[in-house]
């Protein structure tokens, strides 16, 4: 674990400005910068960047936080791993503090299979140099038209033909035998002998999301060798099915473009990022995986399949529609002509060819289906009702209603039928498909759901959720103001030198109510400010803490309401711009009265709810109580000037 005295170092350090410059041009424009989005396409920049407060946000998409969470949301790190970032980036050494026996444990394996990894990537570099190297793999490269800035940048090597030479090189380095094993280099026979995995092979490192390698995919050379590829088993630091080769050195390209070209082989990836074209990924030739798929979304919704043009390619293009779609993204396939593949296609055309046969070749999944089958089919009409199933099927695959329809529309328009008849072969897949998932669910443990952040995925209680944000958004951009109210007014404190905060106003008025918000996220996000507050933190000191925390929620609810454009529900926008800082004498109250109005909304809708299963003795008692909170909403909503005095 990294100390808290470091963290706190390395935030402190972090400028927002030249942190988000190093992936973003930033402009000038008055305190602030702004640029184009790195998160979304837009032409009208509308991504900003505040230097005095620490923050980014972006108008458009809503993304919004610190140093450090723009670290996390760009290059997909975690916490800890952006701190690390961050900390080489300012050169400020971590030292790591003391762990639980079991953590140590855990994380110093982990460390050693990455680290003996890392050995053997740079002894496989390193025998590219070799005679053998030279005389073998780089000619082999050169045969693929790989030139040496490709070579260095993916870390291409040569595994030499001795059995023993990476398991010899790692322990004279210090490595130890258990960990080459672990980590999948080396085997050990039924002889006792351990053995290199990798021999007279050319090799292609697999690079984790953050950049480490974990994995390696190898080729022969040899004609006479079946198994063409050998690929790392599968240890407690490589899944083969959970990540994609290259989708390190693609996620920020994928990202900005909102585009993942997804092709098979290793030699297909390179040869394309060599090209010019670098939001691609490959899936090292096995079959397309639903966790791979989920990978890819965390940087795009989009994904073009490239497979080859002969059968092998399009079977497995056909195989991985379902599952895209199954997912929520949308796809398209491009199949390159027979005989080629991306590797030989780029070697033979420029950039601006193979983008624009990309362009013009990419069909979406309907057309591609029927276009294949339908030459199958010919004028059969058992064979045509098939393939009409096939496509419906396939619809049937993707969760939203409206793209649903969209495309049951189309394939009801290119096959001549009548609509409702691909609706109601949907409906009836959609209901098996249903009825398979509760019955596999119910052999298998619950699993915790996992969720995109946003405000309203944090919202438990809708009904009281925007008044619940409007406190926290006085608290986070006003809190240390002081509420200058005049001596006439209902909240004067009595003293012209004693006059409160914006923050002691709020919790005194919600502590002598004895209320507390009822949202989970936004809770927490008010009792972190004033702990912050109570120890003494200045306002930009207490955001700042905030939207560093490791606490993910607690961040990303902070910078969404720490901004001034935020648009309150008790407050016209503009004239929240345009007025002094009077305002809040009118408006913290006024959040505070929403607030209650909304709380007794909400037992409203409780009471209501109580009365189905409520028996005749308790049905009046119930009625009155509901008549009682509607009278003081009523008084409430008058105060606010959203209904007249009657």
């Amino acid at each position: 674990m990294i100390p808290q005295e470091t963290v706190n170092l390395i935030l402190d350090t972090a400028r927002i400005e030249e942190v988000v410059s190093d992936f973003v041009t930033l402009k000038r424009r008055g305190a602030s910068y702004v640029a184009c989005c790195p998160f979304h396409n837009e032409k009208t920049p509308s991504f900003y960047v505040t230097p005095a407060k620490g923050i980014f946000k972006c108008f458009g998409c809503g993304k919004a936080g610190s140093a450090v969470s723009f670290v996390m949301e760009h290059e997909h790190y975690s916490y800890s791993e952006a701190l690390r970032y961050l900390a080489n980036k300012y050169h400020i050494e971590v030292v790591e503090k003391e762990e639980s026996a079991e953590d140590i444990a855990a994380r110093q394996r982990s460390e050693s299979l990455m680290l003996v990894t890392e050995f053997a990537q740079k002894f496989f570099v390193e025998n590219l140099d070799s005679q053998e190297g030279r005389n073998v793999a780089r000619a082999y490269y050169t045969k693929r038209a790989l030139d040496d800035a490709t070579i260095r940048k993916f870390g291409l090597g040569w595994a030499p033909s001795s059995r023993t030479a990476l398991r010899d090189a790692a322990l004279a380095a210090g490595y130890k035998e258990e960990y080459l094993l672990a980590a999948g280099l080396c085997v050990k026979h039924d002889d006792g002998k351990v053995l290199d995995k990798f021999y007279d092979r050319v090799t292609f490192p697999i690079h984790s999301v953050s950049g480490r390698v974990i994995a390696f995919s190898c080729r022969t050379l040899r004609s006479d060798n079946p198994a063409k590829y050998v690929n790392s088993p599968e240890t407690d630091i490589y899944t083969k099915g959970k990540i994609l080769y290259g989708i390190y050195f693609a996620k920020s390209e994928i990202s900005r473009l909102d585009e993942c070209i997804l092709v098979e082989g290793n030699v297909d990836m390179v040869m394309m990022h060599q090209l010019g074209i670098t939001n691609v990924v490959a899936s090292c030739g096995t079959s397309l995986t639903t966790e791979q798929i989920r990978l890819i979304r965390k940087f795009t919704e989009n994904i073009t399949i490239i497979y080859d043009g002969d059968s092998a390619g399009i079977h497995a293009a056909l195989r991985g529609i379902n599952l895209v779609l199954a997912e929520g993204l949308n796809v398209r396939i491009v199949l390159l002509p027979e005989g080629e593949d991306p590797d030989s296609f780029c070697r033979q055309h420029s950039l601006e060819e193979v983008r624009s046969f990309i362009s013009s070749n990419a069909r979406d999944f309907i057309s591609f289906k029927s276009d294949l089958l339908v030459k199958e089919a010919g004028n059969d009409p058992i064979r045509r009702a098939n393939l009409i199933n096939d496509i419906a099927d396939t619809i049937a695959q993707v969760p939203d209603a409206v793209k649903r329809s969209v495309y049951a529309d189309t394939a009801a328009e290119k096959f001549k039928v009548e609509s409702k008849h691909i609706f109601e072969r949907i409906t009836s897949t959609r209901r098996h498909q249903t009825e398979h998932q509760f019955t596999e669910r119910r052999r298998e443990p619950e699993k915790p759901a996992t969720r995109e952040l946003s405000m309203e995925s944090l919202e438990q209680n809708h009904t009281v959720a925007r008044a619940e944000m409007d406190i926290l958004y006085f608290l986070l951009t006003h809190g240390r103001d002081i509420l200058d109210f005049p001596f006439d007014s209902p909240f004067y404190s009595g003293s012209e030198t004693e006059k409160p905060s914006v923050a002691e106003f709020i919790r005194a008025s919600l502590d002598a109510d004895g209320s507390s918000l009822m949202n989970a996220a936004f809770r927490k996000t008010y009792e972190a400010y004033f702990k912050c507050y109570d120890a003494g933190m200045v306002q930009d000191e207490i955001i700042r803490s905030l939207l560093n925390a490791e606490d993910r929620e607690l961040a990303f609810v902070t910078a969404q309401l720490s901004m001034e454009r935020y648009q309150l529900t008790v407050k016209n926008f503009e004239e929240a711009l345009t007025t002094t800082s009077s305002w809040l004498v009118a408006y913290v109250p006024k959040a505070l009265l929403a607030y209650a109005e909304r709380k007794l909304e909400d037992r409203i809708l409780t009471l209501n709810l109580s009365l189905n299963e409520a028996g005749p003795d308790h049905e009046v008692e119930i009625l009155s109580e509901i008549m009682k909170l509607k009278n003081a909403q009523r008084r409430i909503r008058v105060k606010l000037g959203r209904e007249r005095n009657k």
